[in-house]
């Protein structure tokens, strides 16, 4: 098959090896992978540059970030979405799902309002054909909330909706099981007053107690009867991942324990962590460093939670630390997470899938450990970075 572009002179990888070689594009797909050299003209020279799949993102808070920056200011959806999508692009990443929280006491959060704009912003961006990035939807929802089903309703059946996590942030257990770290988190990122947290950690047993059964039940129906990808959040003790199995999850998203993570390995649950746990050397709660987890074959799936660029940064740390080969590495952040999220037409190189590619270069900047840098990126063959 004649080819649209042509690239030459990369290290390609595939599978579990690295291949100096030569890969052809047509028509948005992959239609040739050769090894050594090649006699086309025009090919693009990766001059030794890593060659790998476009990364899937399963869990960004970013887009959140980008449309309140600062607490209690809001930022039009448009343009939050814009800014949002052209830094997950540029990180190397292809295909997104936004974690969109819903379920928040408090109507000055994102978390509180209603998302009927947010996804019509994202509707018209796509139609005007403005995104770099393939964008889907993971929809968090906060069980102990009253308002969670009722901020769910704009997503019900909304196309682009394939993963649901469920999350129980009430303090003293799972992510906050330090009260302190929890203070710190409530008190700085949402700008909450100690007053009003004292007050929140008060209230909280009894709104779990309330909301969280029956708003457990709803979403796992929910899944059940619409074929949509169901995650944990944040489990703790084997209890919780023996529930989040036995209702049908597939991901046990950022375990707090090594024994939650091993459970879920066990039930067969993959396991996704943090790219900033492991580029700090470990979690900002004080739970389980995603490293660790790693060393113990125990890590499945990088998400870069709240700072994109992180996706890519975890993955060299993890090779750099020689935990990780690069192609164990770069699994992590591409194949692994499609699969996971049922998109079996990208996340690897070969001939037929989807040419969503990233050009890296890997170099030592002085006085730092090496660097991944994403030179370009393409999108179903469309050079998008």
């Amino acid at each position: 098959m004649p080819s649209d572009v042509v690239l030459k002179n990369a290290r390609l990888v595939i599978g579990d090896e690295v291949v100096n070689g030569t890969l052809s594009i047509s028509k948005g797909r992959i239609v040739g992978i050769d090894s050594g050299a090649t006699s086309v003209t025009n090919a693009i020279d990766f001059e030794g540059d890593y060659l790998m799949p476009g990364m899937v993102e399963v869990h960004t808070d970013n887009f959140e970030r980008h449309l309140m920056p600062r607490p209690k200011v809001s930022w039009s959806e448009v343009p939050a979405l814009i800014s949002h999508d052209a830094e997950i692009a540029s990180a190397g990443i292809t295909t997104v799902f936004d974690a969109l929280g819903v379920g928040e006491a408090d109507a000055d959060t994102v978390r509180g309002r209603s998302w009927k704009r947010v996804l019509a912003a994202l509707d018209a961006c796509t139609e005007e054909q403005l995104l770099r990035a393939d964008h889907h939807l993971h929809v968090r929802c906060e069980l102990p909330a009253p308002n969670t089903v009722e901020l769910f309703e704009p997503f019900h059946g909304h196309p682009r909706l394939s993963l649901i996590s469920l999350m129980d942030h009430t303090p003293g257990q799972r992510q906050w099981e330090d009260i302190e770290k929890a203070r710190v988190y409530f008190t700085g990122r949402k700008g909450w007053s100690h007053d009003k947290f004292d007050d929140k950690v008060r209230q909280a047993p009894a709104m779990q107690a309330q909301y969280s059964g029956p708003h457990r039940e709803y979403f796992v129906d929910y899944c059940r009867d619409h074929g949509i990808h169901l995650a944990s959040h944040d489990d703790t003790t084997v209890d919780h991942v023996l529930q989040a199995h036995a209702e049908g999850a597939s991901m046990s998203e950022f375990p707090t324990t090594v024994m939650a993570a091993q459970t879920a390995h066990e039930r067969g649950l993959l396991t996704v962590m943090g790219g900033p746990n492991v580029v700090r050397g470990g979690s900002h709660s004080g739970n389980v460093a995603a490293s660790d987890l790693a060393r113990l074959g125990l890590l499945d799936i990088l998400s870069s939670d709240y700072v994109p660029a992180s996706l890519l940064g975890g993955m060299m740390r993890l090779v750099d630390d020689e935990i990780l080969t690069m192609p164990r590495a770069v699994a992590l952040v591409t194949n692994n997470p499609a699969r996971a999220t049922g998109l079996t037409d990208r996340g690897m190189l070969g001939i037929g899938l989807r040419a969503d590619l990233v050009r890296l270069r890997v170099t030592k900047v002085r006085g730092h450990e090496n660097q991944g840098f994403v030179r370009t990126v393409w999108r179903e063959g469309k050079q998008v970075v």
